[in-house]
């Protein structure tokens, strides 16, 4: 996952709307957004080359993703993958506070990451590389592949366009979200940030949406959560084009509601 959109208490009726894209190469094997085989209480889609994900749900209402931390100057090639971190969490029962500590532990075991986690009514936030959390307020926060609410262009203008969304709005279509996720505009190169790769690689990789010859964003994804406990997870998954990666015309959308349960 490389792009987070959370906005917390901003509509009246969803506490909590999560909308993001997950940026992979495109050979890496994938399965779309489902229930688990091996732990059908976890919704989300799943790497099948490590077994993790990067985005997911369960029915009692927890709620994690990942993205990685961008620094190429530090990489341990013996690193854990961190998609079980997601998956670790939906699958235990461990209160936030416990799991937090258990992440601080094992932080060095992985490359840097940021990691959200939580349910509905509380989500953390918590780095590794910069060894902080934060528990979200109500409002907008985006997650890249730097600290939490970094002004990159990108995060800020998907920001905007969430504000911009949910400003004033009564109803909130699903599809509106899923578009704004969609924008390939690239921003000049004096506004792209230095991560330690290449500048055509922060070209292609400054998009709200990437696209490149082997990499970029393989799907989209919208949790919404109403206040009466209605979770609506959407994925929409972008195949690698046969007319090129700059036009993933061809996709397939998958829906799931389920009722969160606390028992």
């Amino acid at each position: 996952m490389c792009l987070i959109a959370i906005a917390i208490k901003r509509h009246p009726d969803f506490p909590l709307i999560i909308a993001a894209n997950r940026d992979e190469f495109y050979d890496r094997p994938t399965a779309p957004l489902g229930l688990w085989e091996d732990n059908s209480n976890i919704l989300a889609g799943r790497d099948l080359k490590e077994g993790g994900t990067w985005l997911g749900a369960t029915r009692i209402g927890r709620i994690a993703a990942v993205t990685n931390f961008r620094d190429f100057s530090h990489v341990m090639k013996s690193s854990l993958s961190r998609g079980e971190l997601v998956s670790k969490f939906l699958d235990g029962i461990d209160e936030l506070g416990t799991f937090l500590n258990k992440l601080r532990k094992g932080r060095d075991r992985y490359n840097g990451f940021n990691l959200l986690f939580g349910d509905m009514n509380r989500l953390f936030w918590y780095s590794n590389v910069a060894d902080r959390h934060e528990i979200l307020k109500p409002g907008i926060h985006i997650v890249s592949n730097h600290l939490l609410n970094t002004p990159w262009p990108k995060t800020e203008k998907i920001r905007k366009k969430m504000d911009g969304l949910l400003e004033n709005r009564d109803k909130i279509e699903p599809e509106e979200i899923l578009a704004m996720l969609l924008d390939r505009r690239r921003p000049g190169d004096e506004l792209l940030p230095d991560t330690g790769v290449s500048l055509e690689w922060e070209r292609i990789l400054s998009p709200v949406f990437v696209t490149s010859e082997i990499y970029g964003t393989r799907s989209s994804s919208v949790i919404m959560v109403h206040k009466n406990g209605t979770l609506t997870f959407i994925e929409r998954n972008y195949p690698v084009p046969e007319n090129g990666p700059e036009k993933p015309e061809k996709y397939h959308t998958r829906k799931f509601e389920m009722h969160i349960s606390k028992e």
